[in-house]
């Protein structure tokens, strides 16, 4: 664990000069193993280009690999692509998910394809994250899964080479993850398969979105209802995809701008999106920041004053710890609501929101499903704690901007989503 000394400079008192960068955030999490898994089940090769290379997606390239599908990293001027070329999946087998969600989840579903044992385990937190309403659909479809009665990880998929497929009901109220994550199945069961969600609420709806796009774009058949979704049984066509950069992960950047002053220009930004992160145009400018989109980028500039807001973030919830971060800052009160469902993310992040940023002399009010924030003085009288959590480190970094001799714990836990975090702040900082 690497704690790490938080650049300072100064926040809306201008200590330093105004921001001026240029900055390209690395490929979507979310989208790229959507894609992996899409591409491994395929009928042909797929070519993903601009991929994130982050311990997720490099779990998720692992785990497939294990399986039997190729995976081939071409190097290309910007960096790399994927080259995959599906084979039929087998095991045995061991899948280490980590602690993410995309990869505990999604795999699960295309394992129970595979022939033969394929054992599932990760970090010590990713045992107490849910993963029951994805294990019961499985086996509602006729996959055996030793699971010890728990519902959770570690368990192992004795997988038959086929789902029939079907109907399954699914309580989707503290992910959509479990959707997409059947829904990606979907297409290669025998029958095709139907999943309802009966779960009284449905968060992050944008991710919903985001895989039946890719469904679509690889060949897929989804027809959408009321609270359900059918995937066609079908044939998949590998695709040359390019991956969009992760709009989540310029969250951080984006709110450098808001604190410091100065512009921070987001490129490749794009002009038409279903990604969650998409809405920090509109989030950030109610809170003061000037924005302005062309066909190139998206540019953020700092106004002098940050406001509170008062804000539903239901369906864009892992904005949530880089909102509370600049809402910490702002002069008037703020208020985020509908965000229950983080308590089961990377860790709980309200009440790690909370903790930490009360550590430094905040005013955070805590409830069942949101925080209430109001103006305060911090002093970096303790070290932030991430709690392995990669968006506690980035919500640190952004605090630390205007409070003095911050420490970030394990800044190093940013490498979920982020290759070299520390590297591209500091670049941001030095007008890169």
């Amino acid at each position: 664990m690497t704690n790490w000394s938080a650049p300072f400079r100064g926040g809306l008192t201008s200590v330093g000069e105004p921001l001026n960068a240029k900055i390209t955030i690395p490929g979507s999490k979310s989208a790229t193993n959507r894609a992996l898994i899409l591409a491994a089940i395929a009928k042909t090769p797929s070519r993903l280009r601009k991929p994130l290379s982050s311990r997720d997606a490099d779990l998720m390239v692992k785990g497939l690999q294990s399986l039997g599908c190729e995976i081939d990293e071409i190097k290309t001027e910007q960096g790399f692509d994927y080259q995959i070329t599906p084979q039929k999946l087998s095991g045995p087998t061991q899948i280490d998910v980590g602690n993410a969600g995309t990869v505990m989840r999604f795999l699960p579903p295309i394992a129970s394809l595979a022939t033969g044992l394929v054992h599932f385990d990760g970090d010590a937190r990713s045992h107490e994250r849910p993963l029951e309403p994805v294990i019961k659909a499985l086996e509602q479809l006729g996959a055996s899964i030793e699971h010890g009665n728990k519902y959770r990880l570690p368990l192992t998929i004795n997988g038959s080479g086929e789902i029939k497929g079907g109907e399954v009901e699914v309580d989707a109220s503290a992910s959509s993850q479990f959707i997409s994550a059947l829904m990606l199945l979907g297409s290669a069961t025998k029958n095709g398969l139907t999943i309802r969600n009966i779960g009284k609420s449905l968060p992050s709806m944008p991710h919903i979105e985001m895989t039946i796009q890719m469904l679509r774009q690889f060949g897929a058949t989804v027809e959408v209802n009321e609270n359900s979704w059918k995937v066609i049984s079908g044939d998949l066509l590998g695709q040359d995809l390019t991956i969009e950069p992760d709009l989540s992960n310029a969250a951080p950047f984006m709110a450098a701008a808001m604190i410091c002053g100065g512009t921070v220009e987001i490129l490749d930004w794009p002009k038409s999106t279903s990604q969650p992160g998409d809405q920090l145009r509109d989030i950030f400018a109610k809170m003061g920041a000037r924005v302005e989109q062309s066909k190139e980028s998206l540019k953020i500039s700092g106004s002098g004053k940050i406001s509170g807001i008062d804000i539903d973030l239901h369906d864009v919830g892992e904005l949530t710890p880089s909102i509370a971060a600049v809402a910490t800052l702002a002069s008037s009160p703020s208020t985020l609501r509908g965000i229950a469902h983080l308590r089961l993310h990377e860790t709980d992040r309200l009440a790690a929101l909370a903790n930490e940023i009360n550590n430094l002399g905040g005013d955070v009010t805590e409830g069942p499903g949101e925080l209430l924030i109001k103006p305060a003085k911090l002093v970096a009288s303790q070290i932030f704690k991430s709690y392995e959590d990669h968006r506690m480190a980035t919500a640190g970094a952004i605090i630390g901007l205007a409070v003095k001799d911050l420490i970030v714990e394990n800044i190093e836990t940013t490498k979920k989503t982020l290759p070299d975090f520390p590297g591209m702040w500091q670049e941001m900082l030095n007008g890169k």
